[in-house]
């Protein structure tokens, strides 16, 4: 499993990507899904990161 931190710079390339509106339509739709399951996948760790520190303060 990647670090949030490489999730982030990998998402941060796909956007690049896209965003330069270089890329053919089937790449960017593929480029997109991945972007999706990253930034999904950024969220479940920052969500359980949250939930350790909740559990750590005692909340």
């Amino acid at each position: 499993m990647k670090t949030y931190e490489e999730n982030i710079s990998e998402l941060e390339t796909i956007v690049a990507k896209l965003e330069s509106g270089n890329v053919p339509l089937a790449e960017m739709v593929a480029l997109y899904e991945a972007g999706q399951k990253l930034a999904n996948e950024c969220q479940a760790q920052l969500k359980a990161f949250e939930e350790k520190l909740e559990v750590r303060n005692g909340e």
